[in-house]
């Protein structure tokens, strides 16, 4: 019998948000590869007997991706259908494509399942609309580390429009020093932690001020421009 590997978006972290059709891969997996971010309760749907492989990488933690991509193809040619749980959508931010193309190298079928993204979902969860008629015609995404483990140039920070920063949490002093690089100190910045779960906390500033926000610990998200004005408005929806 042949195996293969599902990437499963979980989403930001409320277990009711993963999608329908990645809570039926998951609750027919024989084995279960899951990150840090994951909704433990999610684990919970898994069938009897089902595997369940703990993959989960901490800030300043060393890289194991090698070692999750050979296990992914280990646990597949047992014969073993190896749904491989990821945080939010596996191609955004989320390393899925890294993974998929190493499995299907390997003559393993993969498919991949989206997931509801903490870069769309966060914001909104706060009251931040990214891009509308009432914010900007659109926004940009970006992570603050680049491969290696440095952290993005000033080059691709936008001098116009919405910005979403993921991993930029735990470097917030450097980030905004780039930030400013391109930005005005006076523009509205939100923080958004552990966006989606009971948890969840919003810290609006300036993006002068962002560098003194110590306190805020990952996971959380940068959003900076318009769209945080408009926050006033729509939490008070609530």
């Amino acid at each position: 019998m042949k195996g293969k590997v599902v990437l499963v978006g979980a989403g930001p972290g409320d277990p009711e948000l993963i999608t329908v059709k990645g809570l039926k891969a998951l609750r027919q997996a024989d084995v279960v590869v899951y990150d840090r971010l994951v909704s433990p309760s999610l684990l919970n749907e898994c069938k009897p007997g089902c595997e369940r492989i703990y993959v989960g990488k901490g800030y300043g933690e060393a890289e194991i991706q090698e070692e999750i991509n050979e296990l992914l193809v280990r646990k597949a040619r047992e014969g073993k259908t190896v749904v491989r749980l990821k945080g939010g959508d596996p191609y955004v931010f989320g390393r899925g494509e890294e993974e998929c193309i190493y499995v299907m190298e390997m003559g393993i079928d993969c498919e991949v399942i989206p997931g509801v993204s903490s870069v769309t979902s966060g914001p909104l969860l706060a009251g931040i609309p990214l891009a509308g008629r009432l914010s900007e015609p659109a926004f940009t995404a970006f992570t603050a580390t680049r491969a290696g483990g440095g952290l993005i140039e000033p080059e691709y920070v936008p001098s116009r429009g919405n910005i979403v920063v993921v991993m930029g949490a735990s470097k917030l002093k450097e980030m905004s020093d780039i930030l400013l690089a391109r930005r005005s100190p006076d523009e509205k910045v939100a923080v958004i932690r552990n966006a989606s779960l009971p948890d969840m906390e919003v810290v609006v500033t300036t993006l002068a001020q962002l560098r003194n926000l110590e306190s805020v610990k990952p996971p959380a998200l940068i959003v900076v421009g318009k769209a945080v004005d408009l926050r006033d408005r729509l939490w008070k929806v609530k």
